[in-house]
């Protein structure tokens, strides 16, 4: 192995050795190649692990299989049990566990236990083995005997430091001024990331500071927010995050969204209202498709009887709450010879969904399909991996406008968290993207009982 720069002349860099978990394989199909130039082991309690899943027609079965024909690929090269070379200049071995110490503390029957089984047995043959998982538990049990173990960190971004989509910066009043003065401003010290916004504040008068609020076009240029978005369906901002939320929403430029914030601030019943707004008013799209993904909160209900949108509803319900507060106005209808009836917000649904101007879709339906010409919302985005939302994004056609809404702290897939979902994923990703915004929302404008169990509970 070559020599890293900066390391003595004659002396070679430490060869680590990683024992993958299953999780990360299932996480990351190509994961068995992001540990540069060392040595990979794969315990053989994996591959029985893999052969289970990847019999599953979801993004675990679909990894699996793709693992396994990639580890199938690598028996050509050499092999697997004593060790075969990757692209990257590292090696890959499955391995399987033997009677050690450790007996005393794991049970041979569980595949967990297996896994740290051949770390804890490695130590001895290697300078440095790293146990890598996903499974906090797991890393809690190798810890406890001895073994160094990480989480799988290529897809991962530190969700304290996420881009808000907002910041504020202190200028001289002549700044204000000159904004203002102009519907595009130009300065090269204000603006990092194109459709981020800036609060502008006066640095120097303390006691009544004029302010400006500023969207970047790209670094160094500002614009205006547009005045024509006070009011948006039958809706208004209660906050400046959803004013900022809106101006991002109804910008057909602006051709994917992601918004994070906890319950009840609004995201997506804003997104929502955008998109009925941009469909039915403006008729930039033919129609909404709304997707989450079908994972529940708790224990199971089990099987739900029906055809597709029968169960589909259940699961939807969220998002025929919001549905029916944004449409709740009675609009008169008439028919011939009848006398003027009103229409309540579940027959306007009704009919929306009827005329397939709204279209509620299962995640897993998606793959393969191409959406063009479509105001796409994928509500709890924070429950997908980083290559489902890939999986996702990928699939708008021309003229789509797609919106990934969630709140990263409410996780409900057991092998994410706040800084490894593909929601936070995407919006460090793309933030440097033109056609990527992003808006962070803080408040909670539900109810003063949701804010205060968002606070405090």
């Amino acid at each position: 192995m070559a020599a890293k720069p900066g390391v003595a002349k004659g002396k070679r860099s430490v060869c680590k050795t990683f024992v993958l978990d299953t999780n990360v394989l299932l996480h990351n199909a190509d994961s068995i190649e992001s540990f540069a130039d060392n040595r990979v082991v794969i315990p053989m309690a994996v591959i029985e692990e893999l052969d289970k899943f990847k019999t599953h027609n979801d993004e675990l079965g679909r990894n699996a299989r793709r693992v396994v024909r990639r580890l199938d690929a690598l028996r050509a090269v050499g092999n697997l049990r004593e060790g075969v070379p990757l692209p990257n200049g590292g090696s890959l071995k499955i391995s399987s566990a033997k009677i050690t110490d450790a007996d005393g503390m794991l049970q041979e029957n569980i595949p967990d236990n297996l896994i740290l089984r051949l770390a804890y047995e490695l130590i001895p043959e290697s300078e440095q083995v790293i146990f890598v998982t996903k499974d906090i538990n797991a890393r809690l049990k190798a810890d406890a005997l001895g073994i160094q173990a990480m989480d799988f960190e290529k897809e991962k971004v530190y969700f304290d430091e996420l881009f808000s989509g907002f910041s504020e910066v202190e200028v001289p009043l002549a700044q204000i001024n000159g904004f203002f003065k102009s519907p595009v401003y130009k300065h090269t010290d204000l603006g990092t990331y194109p459709n981020e916004f800036i609060m502008m504040r006066e640095r120097t008068n303390r006691n009544r500071k004029s302010t400006a609020l500023a969207r970047v076009v790209e670094p160094g240029v500002l614009t205006h927010l547009s005045s024509d978005l006070d009011h948006v369906w039958n809706i208004q901002a209660r906050n400046r995050e959803q004013r900022m939320a809106l101006e991002l929403l109804m910008d057909p430029s602006v051709q994917v969204v992601t918004l994070v914030g906890q319950a009840g601030t609004g995201k997506t019943l804003l997104a929502l209202a955008a998109a009925l707004h941009c469909t039915l008013k403006h008729h930039r799209y033919d129609r909404i498709l709304v997707s989450r993904p079908i994972i529940p909160m708790g224990k199971d209900i089990g099987y739900l009887p029906g055809p597709k949108e029968e169960k589909l509803s259940h699961w939807m319900q969220p998002i025929f709450d919001n549905l029916t507060y944004l449409l709740n106005e009675p609009q008169d209808k008439t028919a011939t010879g009848k006398k003027k009836t009103k229409t309540t917000p579940r027959e306007r649904i009704d009919e929306l969904l009827a005329n397939s101007t709204i279209e509620m879709e299962a995640l897993t339906y998606i793959r393969g399909r191409s959406i063009p010409g479509q105001y796409v919302i994928v509500d709890e985005a924070q429950n997908l991996t980083p290559h489902e939302v890939k999986t996702i994004v990928s699939r708008a056609g021309e003229n789509t406008k797609m919106v990934l809404t969630g709140d990263p702290y409410q996780i409900d897939n057991p092998y994410l968290d706040a800084s490894s979902n593909g929601l936070t994923y995407a919006t460090e990703r793309l933030k440097t993207l033109r056609l990527h915004g992003h808006m962070t929302l803080k408040t909670s404008e539900r109810s003063p009982l949701a804010a205060a169990a968002a606070e405090y509970l």
